[in-house]
């Protein structure tokens, strides 16, 4: 595991989150904490995890979304996407 990822304010951060009960509480804990551009490089790489969890390919998702390559934690994100989709609710259309 990364050393970031075990200092004590890492973990401040993590429990904060757990705490959250509502999408609207993540969602404004999440636009406190992150600038614009931030929250869409999350929201592009949950919409890649969840296409690799899908089944396609790369350079399908590559031309599909235009994201840049993928850090190498994307696989691991899309490990836990496949164990948790059940649980994430597709948003209204």
């Amino acid at each position: 595991m990364s050393k970031f990822l075990d200092k004590p304010a890492s973990d401040t951060l993590y429990r904060a989150i757990v705490l959250l009960q509502t999408e609207e509480e993540c969602r404004n804990f999440l636009q406190d904490l992150c600038t614009v551009s931030e929250l869409k490089a999350m929201e592009q790489r949950m919409e890649v995890a969840m296409l690799l969890d899908d089944g396609l390919i790369y350079s399908d998702i590559l031309e599909r979304t235009g994201a840049p390559p993928a850090p190498p934690s994307a696989g691991s994100t899309a490990v836990f996407i496949t164990a948790r989709r059940a649980t994430i609710p597709s948003s209204p259309v």
